[in-house]
């Protein structure tokens, strides 16, 4: 009986430096402190599901460089419970990282290396012997062989092995939106942010076309639900019912980075469809898990059980 859940894709470092505001050309800001975390879709989405559900079996596939930023990735995935063992180390690669320049409670950028992430690709993952309910796979427009046709495959066979499949991707500024739309037809979950959202179906990218977006990404063949998230809200349509719910307002002083906010809320969208539940549900428990990881710098230090979540949430919304 298949179980559990496969997070396949990007894995990285995050360097992050906390800085006070981005500085004009020829002018310079102090980093006010450093940090190192495994980042990207899988060490981000595989580390949020087993904090938001500990007793769900997560299983992460991806590649990493033979260096020492490869071995703290794995090294934390294991102590976080994530089953490491389809991560394949690439001896002609350094492990991908980014640098993260983050304004403490606001805006960031990054600065990539696209490193042995970039060849992860169909080879990496074994059908014949993947056992999960759900592959999740990101991040499209980041990962070359994915971006090549590699993901397409990836989604078809996960399809045809009666594998749950959902995607995510990177925000970008391009045309590159377009190797997307085909691999919709074999994804049963899309999970994306307005901008990216708007790209894909190409609709201008407003708070107030996100209905009309989720309503042409969905004719465009997502199988099972749309789930958009942008600031003011979460959103999903399964082809019949558009459900639209408000992101939590959190109090003055209570942001202390942005960093992983897409991704946890992607983490408790998939834990949401994982347990069965409704619509409504999902983006509840997305915007609860994405309203926690506000509360730190990286990108999953301050998510929490389910439950814990809960008594966060009504704790932190008295205060507002």
């Amino acid at each position: 009986m298949k179980k559990g859940i496969t997070v396949a894709g990007s894995i990285l470092v995050d360097k992050i430096n906390v800085i006070d505001g981005f500085p004009k050309s020829g002018e310079l800001t102090q980093i006010r402190s450093l940090g190192r975390a495994a980042g990207g879709c899988v060490p981000n989405v595989g580390i949020d599901l087993k904090k938001i559900r500990p007793e769900l079996d997560v299983y992460a596939r991806g590649r990493v460089g033979a260096d020492d930023e490869g071995e703290f990735v794995k090294q934390t995935l294991k102590a976080a419970g994530v089953d490491v063992g389809g991560v394949v180390t690439d001896g002609a690669e350094k492990t991908s990282f980014t640098e993260v320049m983050s304004v403490r409670g606001g805006e960031r950028t990054f600065f990539t290396y696209a490193g042995a992430s970039a060849a992860f690709g169909l080879s990496d993952i074994d059908f014949g012997s993947e056992q999960t309910e759900m592959l999740h796979l990101g991040y499209f427009l980041l990962l070359d062989k994915v971006d090549g046709g590699d993901g397409l495959e990836i989604l078809k066979r996960a399809k045809a092995a009666g594998v749950k499949t959902s995607i995510d991707m990177v925000s970008e500024n391009s045309d590159r939106y377009s190797v997307i739309a085909p691999c919709l037809a074999y994804t049963d979950n899309l999970i994306v942010n307005e901008i990216e959202a708007g790209k894909i179906a190409g609709i201008e990218p407003t708070a107030e076309n996100v209905r009309k977006i989720a309503e042409k990404l969905k004719s465009l063949g997502v199988r099972e639900r749309v789930i958009i998230h942008c600031p003011a809200f979460g959103a999903c349509f399964d082809g019949e019912v558009y459900t639209e719910v408000e992101s939590y307002r959190l109090p003055d002083g209570y942001i202390k980075g942005t960093t992983g906010a897409g991704d946890a809320f992607c983490a408790g969208a998939l834990a949401g469809i994982y347990y069965g539940y409704g619509d409504e549900k999902i983006l509840r428990t997305a915007a609860g898990v994405a309203a926690a990881s506000l509360s730190a710098e990286d990108a999953t230090s301050g998510v929490v059980s389910e439950s814990e979540t809960e008594k966060l949430i009504e704790k932190i919304c008295k205060k507002k």
